[in-house]
């Protein structure tokens, strides 16, 4: 269990990255980056990977319907739209708008997957999301009103959307399939989909010459290793052992990370008001996952268990 925790904070560290990256290299059409990362990804887990392809051909065959679901939504779609949104708004902003995503995940989890929610996971989220929206209307209740969003920032709603609809795929079928050979599977049904669609790209906007550019290239090489192949199967094994509700509220701590790399990477500007939807965002984060009445009845056990050594 406590593994899994680990697996989110390196996961959400990681996601942060491929906003930051993802915003300075949004010279590139935003398909291209999605495909050529996901090209990377597949080369990469190839060699560790093909082994337990084979010796699991028959299951992931049988297994195609979720398989494809999975590369439909987690590896292409949600992909897409993050890096359109970039075009149209900062990395801080993508990543408090993908801090949202557990109230999408909780409500679908409820729904669909039938998940029990207790109280604090609910709060614990509306808190959580109430911070969010804090940083992204800048402390104004007006804009909230008025629902002063730019394009990017809807654009990245729907892609958080999309990811939770993932999420609740990965809960129910990721079990089935082996870690590597899986995510080789996953990844490769995501190249097989995103060709045709890159192609239509490229002949709409041209091919993009900006990718022979060597930043570009080390951002997709980042983008392709890390957030494609190491927060994938990081991702998945932890929605796996606490479920998608539970796992996506660690995405509230995404701003945290991405701020902080936007202002040291891009010279983005923080704001008072990211400041105290930061503070609302973490308390959230803490009621979800922080029993606190568990707590306080272990140590009542064990003061009682001091006094009877006493």
């Amino acid at each position: 269990m406590f593994r899994s925790y680990i697996f989110l904070i390196i996961t959400v560290m990681i996601f942060s990255g491929n906003l930051i990256v993802g915003k300075a290299i949004n010279d590139l059409p935003p398909v291209t980056i999605a495909f050529v990362r996901t090209l990377i990804a597949f080369l990469v887990i190839l060699p560790f990977g093909y082994k337990q392809l084979r010796q699991s051909y028959d299951v992931l065959k049988d297994n195609i319907k979720p398989l494809i679901a999975i590369a439909l939504t987690g590896i292409t779609t949600f992909n897409v739209l993050v890096y359109l949104s970039l075009n149209f708004t900062t990395s801080t902003n993508a990543g408090i708008v993908e801090a949202s995503t557990p109230a999408y995940a909780m409500i679908l989890g409820y729904f669909i997957l039938k998940e029990k929610l207790k109280p604090r996971h609910i709060i614990g989220t509306v808190i959580s999301f109430i911070g969010a929206l804090w940083v992204l209307t800048q402390g104004s209740i007006e804009r909230l009103l008025q629902l002063e969003f730019n394009i990017g920032d809807i654009t990245m709603v729907i892609a958080m959307i999309v990811w939770a609809c993932y999420t609740l795929i990965v809960k129910q079928h990721n079990h089935k399939f082996p870690i590597f050979g899986g995510t080789l599977a996953m990844i490769g049904l995501g190249v097989i989909i995103l060709i045709p669609t890159v192609i239509v790209e490229w002949m709409i906007l041209g091919f993009p010459t900006e990718i022979t550019n060597s930043a570009n290239w080390l951002g997709l090489l980042y983008l392709g290793i890390f957030p494609s192949f190491i927060a994938f199967v990081l991702w998945n094994q932890a929605v796996s052992d606490l479920g998608p509700s539970l796992s996506s509220v660690f995405l509230n701590i995404l701003p945290f990370f991405t701020t902080i790399g936007a202002v040291i990477f891009l010279n983005e500007q923080v704001f008072s008001a990211q400041i105290i939807g930061g503070v609302l965002v973490i308390l959230g984060v803490i009621m979800v996952n922080v029993n606190l009445k568990e707590i306080f009845r272990k140590k009542e056990l064990t003061n009682v268990d001091e006094e009877k050594v006493s």
